[in-house]
């Protein structure tokens, strides 16, 4: 049965009523503001005259606390000790640990000089009890500092009260709480909980029964703390004074209290304990089944009172998918792939998804004039009630959480517009009651947690989304009542979040949500890439992609795009936005993922690149990310989300169209090339030695050892025993050594006088071991080399100067460190090399162009960049005039110059983002400014301007290829044929 919303009366101040009840409902003892004002202008018109006397002032706030319904004494102490600095203590007057304390003072005192005695208090104090709130008064004088907003200060005179009460609305659990990214007090819960966790593991509570209990502990915290039991600390209380201090039935206590609230209060036992008794029935299934009776002892009792006096409606329900992953293993989460997500970036989503078309319906009917326009509100109210969200991979379901808490929000604007409704008849009824039976509806909110649903592989993650559903829920709740100044509360919980453990990959979600108009898909799929996967998710893979094609090279995210497309496609009404790692929108992934997203007839709506997507759970993860927004139907509008650093904020531009590599476009499947464009040098690997030794160790396992390659000490080693060898050694130099500065060594014996060889043992022991190693390689053409100990396997060294550069790279440089090498350093094949490349080679691939082209097209490596010669030859080079390349040239040497002004630091250090030396910056300015004049004269504004442009470029150039290589006759084919082939 549907809850009803009740509004209690109360005829005068500090007359108490018993609660008033409905079908389905129960009415919270709390007083409407309208009551409370009332109440306030009473007690202000009690004390006008009176002046601070220390015997007054505990009536003075008893009282005052009266005029919210609630009792001093179950939250404040009057007159509490604390240690101030040096040897001195001083006495607090009124304190209400980690929320309020008040500092009194005689009329006419000097308020800020009482402010700043308040504060002096604070370093007495611990932590946990550091008030939000400090109040200053003389009876007649009232100033209230939040300590933790950015309000300013509320100021006002006794006879005000009635008009700055609501200000006080933290006594009863109802101010307004501003969410921050990051905020202290919510990591501090997540420490809480994962130390109270820890206790009850190390006592052997363990398994299903500590989740769960953990999770139920977690909401009668909350509960006790934002008035959902009420009075207000009630829990605390009871584990405060009947609860032996040894702890030994704190454990009996918590699973009775459990019980008792599963139990409607109708069907509880009469004798009944009395503090049991006041504990409100809460159902929701929550403590529907009875668990294992956990063992406290007086630390883990302290852990838990601890956790009690904590100010849990400080924190923000959605904060608790890090208390979750606080206490998972470690091993646990990096397995799973989970992130937990700030909620900064999960609004990345939820606003250009869900809110901004509500926003811009809302304001459209607003603006309407006559009785449409009330008409209109009451059908998009409904409307709101009526839509319905799905998490795939809703984790602790912060997803869910944020999107509830929003659509709640704009629900009490719509609620606020149909109140403004003049047309409402002036009756004896509240406006609110008008509302109600006009639109003929029974709650306040149409809104509900049963309109959201998830699916989550793990149990208590699960069941930690439900509680934070409920949760947030009744913030909400509060919310609204503080909006229209009555109480509306859902006690017991009549309905729930709809979710689900299982494998959302084996699953078919329509049979949780049947697909249909108003249907959202959102959420944070696990990050996994290819080379990490485990073996279900092998599975999971093999299940969702099949096993043809190239697939497998697919990360582990795209099967919920698979699945979230496929699931759309069934009511093309359905939108859908998920998170990704940004490598499904670069290098091969995107030409494999995205032609078969769009085959089903999806487009991208809006997208956000590149971007650094936070964790705030204990040890957190940050990766770069990218966010996808698919639908069927085309709104027209599509927006690109770009970001001038990972960390920083972004800009939002319209496009007629989104590709696969998030720029503005056709759909791109650049082909890896084997070939760079006509007239352009070849670019090729370095040399590979395939010089190991694979030996076995008395513990069993191997090692590898490098013969033709020699760290520094090796060098050493190897000259103290034959200093002839020097004049076979030569600098080796793969991407590492390039980056890092610590260049190794290889004996480059291509030209070798073999007597002189024979003459020395450490060489032919090092030969003798190249022949063994490479005469057991599986690879026969390895096999075949072992008759050549002296060579490398694959010799590409060249004779003159070439441009080197690493084949991978740190994704957090703006620059891949490029340099131009001589021909006596020995390139490995981790290197990319271009033989005696003129110096305005490097120019332009250094260039932001090149280094934008880069990004969007080559592979990677974990996150890092791999650089291959597909992306070389498959880059759009500009059209230059001689006068042009020695405009490149000169602006290429300058960077060059730069750097040899640093020639003490390595290219890592010259090209960290964060402390490169401005005059290299200034260099590459110039030379980008420079390369990018060449392609066109209007300046670019972001990196996806300038791939969007390249790619324009690829596009004409690939077709203008195909009609050159393309021969009439039936049956040919032809091909210009390129330098170096």
């Amino acid at each position: 049965m549907e809850e009803m919303y009740h509004f209690t009366r109360r005829n005068r101040p500090c007359d108490r009523e018993p609660t008033q009840s409905g079908p389905g409902n129960s009415i919270s003892m709390r007083f409407s503001w309208n009551e409370i004002r009332t109440r306030a202008a009473a007690f202000a018109e009690e004390f006008k005259n009176d002046k601070y006397e220390r015997g007054e002032a505990q009536t003075f706030y008893n009282e005052f606390f009266e005029i919210f319904g609630v009792t001093r004494r179950r939250l404040a102490t009057f007159e509490e000790r604390v240690k101030l600095l040096g040897d001195k203590r001083g006495r607090i007057d009124l304190f209400w640990k980690g929320v309020l304390l008040v500092e009194a003072k005689s009329e006419g005192e000097n308020l800020v000089k009482a402010k700043k005695q308040a504060l002096d208090y604070f370093p007495g104090l611990k932590e946990r009890e550091l008030p939000r709130w400090v109040l200053v008064c003389d009876f007649q004088n009232f100033e209230l500092y939040d300590l933790d907003g950015e309000q300013m200060p509320v100021i006002f005179k006794l006879a005000d009260l009635p008009k700055f009460v609501e200000a006080f609305g933290f006594i009863l659990g109802r101010e307004k709480i501003t969410f921050k990214d990051q905020d202290p007090v919510n990591i501090d819960a997540a420490e809480l909980m994962g130390e109270l966790h820890d206790a009850l593991e190390e006592s052997g509570y363990t398994g299903n029964d500590l989740e769960r209990f953990l999770v139920r502990l977690l909401f009668c915290l909350f509960a006790d703390d934002a008035s959902i039991f009420e009075p207000r600390g009630l829990l605390l209380e009871l584990l405060q004074q009947r609860t032996s201090e040894d702890g030994s039935d704190t454990g009996q206590w918590l699973t009775t209290l459990f019980e008792v609230l599963n139990t409607p209060e109708k069907n509880r036992q009469k004798n009944l304990d009395e503090d049991l008794a006041k504990f409100p029935h809460v159902n929701g299934e929550l403590f529907k089944d009875r668990l294992r009776t956990p063992q406290f002892d007086s630390r883990m009792r302290e852990k838990l009172i601890e956790a009690a006096e904590f100010s849990w409606q400080a924190v923000s329900p959605a904060i608790f998918g890090s208390l979750f992953q606080s206490v998972m293993d470690k091993e646990e989460r990096r397995e799973q792939g989970a992130h937990y997500t700030n909620e900064k970036n999960i609004l990345k989503i939820i606003q250009p998804l869900i809110l901004d078309d509500l926003r811009t319906e809302f304001s459209q009917i607003r603006s309407l004039k006559g009785r449409d326009r009330n008409h209109r509100l009451v059908s998009f109210w409904k409307k709101l009630g009526e839509l319905k969200f799905l998490d795939p991979a809703c984790g602790c379901g912060n997803f869910l959480i944020l999107a509830y808490r929003e659509l709640r929000e704009l629900e009490i604007d719509v609620l606020k517009s149909l109140l403004d409704d003049r047309a409402l008849p002036m009756t004896g009824e509240s406006r609110v009651q008008q509302l109600l039976a006009r639109t003929g509806s029974r709650n306040l909110s149409v809104i509900d947690v049963n309109q959201f649903f998830g699916i989550e592989i793990g149990e208590f993650p699960a069941r930690i989304a439900e509680v934070a559903m409920w949760m947030m829920d009744h913030i909400m709740n509060n919310r609204i009542s503080l909006a229209f100044g009555e109480v509306y509360v859902r006690i017991p919980l009549q309905k729930s979040p709809q979710i689900v453990v299982g494998n959302a990959l084996d699953m078919d979600w329509g049979s949780l949500l049947a697909p249909r108009a108003g249907t959202f898909v959102f959420g944070n799929p696990p990050f996994r890439g290819h080379q990490y996967r485990t073996k279900s998710q092998q599975a999971d893979m093999a299940r969702i992609w099949g096993r043809e094609g190239q697939v497998n090279r697919l990360d582990y995210v795209t099967c919920w795009f698979k699945k979230a497309v496929e699931y759309g496609a069934r009511d093309k009404h359905i939108k859908i936005g998920l998170v990704a790692t940004n490598s499904i929108t670069q290098g091969e992934q995107c030409g494999i993922l995205w032609p078969r997203i769009f085959a089903s007839g999806a487009s991208l709506f809006f997208a956000h690149r590149t971007f650094q997507w936070n964790s705030e759970a204990r040890g957190k993860a940050a990766v770069h990310c990218v966010i996808a927004g698919i639908s069927w139907r085309d709104s027209g509008k599509k927006v690109i989300f770009e970001y001038d650093h990972p960390r920083g904020e972004p800009h939002a531009s319209e496009v007629s169209r989104i590709n696969g590599y998030l720029i503005e476009g056709p759909q791109y499947a650049v082909p890896a090339r084997s070939q760079p464009s006509l007239g352009m040098l070849r670019m090729n690997k370095g040399s590979q030695p395939t010089d190991g030794a694979r030996l076995k160790t008395l513990e069993g396992s191997y090692v590898t050892f490098s013969n033709l390659i020699l760290e520094e000490q090796d060098r050493e080693e190897l000259l103290a025993q034959d200093p002839n060898a020097e004049k076979w050694l030569r600098p080796y130099v793969g991407g590492d050594e390039l980056i890092s500065g610590k260049w190794r060594w290889c004996l480059w014996l291509r030209d070798a006088d073999p007597g002189e060889l024979r003459q020395s043992a450490p060489i032919q022991e090092r030969l003798d071991r190249v022949r063994s190693g490479r005469l057991k390689s599986p690879t026969e053409s390895v096999r075949a080399f072992a008759k050549y100990p002296t060579l490398f396997t694959q010799d590409r060294q060249p004779s003159e100067p070439y441009l080197a550069i690493p084949e991978v790279s740190s994704e957090s440089r703006e620059y891949i460190p490029i340099d131009i090498l001589q021909p006596n350093v020995i390139a490995s094949n981790k290197l990319q090399i271009i033989v005696g490349a003129p110096i305005y080679y490097f120019g332009i691939l250094t260039s932001a162009m090149h280094m934008a082209w880069m990004r969007a097209v080559a592979g990677r490596l974990e996150s890092r960049y791999s650089y291959a010669p597909a992306v070389y030859n498959s880059f759009p080079w500009p059209q230059m005039s001689d006068a042009k390349k020695a405009d490149i040239e000169v602006c290429s040497q300058a960077v060059m110059d730069a750097r040899a002004k640093f020639s003490h630091l390595s290219l890592d250090d010259l090209y960290d983002p964060d402390s490169m030396p401005p005059i290299l910056r200034a260099a590459h300015d110039t030379l980008d400014r420079e390369v990018d004049g060449l392609y066109r004269r209007g300046k670019f504004r972001f990196e996806r301007e300038r791939v969007e442009h390249l790619f324009g470029l690829y596009e004409r150039i690939r077709v203008a290829q195909t009609v050159l290589d393309f021969d009439p006759s039936p049956g040919t084919r032809k091909r210009s044929k390129r330098p170096n082939e």
